[in-house]
């Protein structure tokens, strides 16, 4: 996954710095969010598999599939990464382009994942506490994961916080076999 993340981040950034150019960033994320659905089909990696078909006509296929759903820039781009043979990178370009998105409206999107359901109090204090400490508007979506055994486990972007009880466990048992 990381190796076509890196192929997939300058395709991002570019599209990302020429739709902040354009001040079309949420039309951007929509249409790439469209053809990253639609690379991501069996049917399109199938046709798009054919031997007999070149790059060009795998990027004019694509095209042709997106039809009035992408604009004309979104259309040349397509064909940039037909003839680069990285249509299948689309998802992670899409993805990338997301934390690109939040990343410049000043947001960041976090996960809590729990032991235990955690109340709406407890859920917008964290949130509260992390804006505070990244200094960005935090969106958090929580999960549980009774495997944690007790605490909680957050992660906002790169950072990662680990107060489960399941993870101290891990770091004791690290230390002391060390």
């Amino acid at each position: 996954m990381s190796e076509l993340t890196t192929a997939a981040r300058p395709y991002a950034r570019a599209a990302f710095a020429f739709a902040s150019g354009s001040n079309a960033i949420t039309q951007w994320a929509e249409m790439l969010n469209f053809c990253a659905a639609i690379a991501d089909d069996e049917t399109m990696k199938a046709a798009l598999d054919q031997p007999t078909l070149n790059r060009q006509q795998k990027g004019d296929l694509f095209n042709q599939v997106c039809a009035d759903k992408i604009n004309d820039q979104a259309k040349n781009f397509i064909k940039l990464l037909a003839e680069n043979d990285r249509i299948s990178l689309l998802p992670d370009i899409a993805v990338l382009f997301h934390h690109y998105q939040i990343d410049a409206e000043g947001s960041v999107d976090a996960e809590l994942i729990s032991a235990l359901d955690v109340s709406d109090q407890q859920v917008q204090a964290i949130a509260a506490s992390l804006s505070k400490r990244l200094g960005k508007k935090v969106s958090i979506t929580t999960k549980i994961d009774e495997s944690l055994i007790g605490g909680a486990v957050i992660r906002a972007g790169d950072m990662v916080i680990d107060g489960s009880v399941r993870g101290r466990l891990e770091k004791l048992t690290n230390t002391l076999s060390n």
